[in-house]
């Protein structure tokens, strides 16, 4: 979850929300994506659907099975979609998303009976601090006037 965070730190030059994730395979780090909605102009280039994206170049499949991704923020009904697509067998985040959330929060697409995959959900890692980047990333937007 540190990667995550330090992915999601990486958010700030690009004035990005500062959402970071890692896909990791038996321990170790293969992929890695950063918001770049604002960097890229892209409504769908949100850290999770990236790092899924560099992990199935990286394995040369879109079956990433076995696999689990490490994310600084509930991931919001499409990237739980693309999860489940995917397959990832292991969610990790660290805090709750109240208003898009689809790990629980408002919904829970990762683990919905109807689905052919379900994914392990496991929530609140480093929470505190993934919350404080995102409070104080909202705060400088009220502060500059932005909405």
């Amino acid at each position: 979850m540190r990667l995550a965070l330090a992915e999601a730190k990486a958010c700030a030059s690009s004035h990005d929300v500062p959402v970071g994730a890692v896909v990791v395979q038996e321990g170790a780090v293969i992929a890695r994506g950063r918001n770049r909605r604002e960097a890229d102009q892209d409504p769908c280039a949100h850290a999770e659907l990236l790092a899924l994206r560099q992990a199935a170049a990286e394995l040369g499949t879109w079956r990433l099975n076995g696999l689990t991704l490490y994310s600084t923020l509930e991931p919001c009904a499409m990237c739980a979609g693309a999860l489940v697509l995917a397959r990832i067998s292991q969610l990790v985040y660290a805090t709750d998303d109240r208003k898009a959330g689809a790990a629980g929060s408002v919904l829970n697409l990762l683990q919905h009976p109807s689905l052919n995959h379900q994914v392990n959900i496991r929530k609140g890692v480093l929470a505190e601090e993934a919350a404080g980047l995102l409070h104080d990333f909202f705060q400088s937007l009220r502060a500059a006037g932005e909405k």
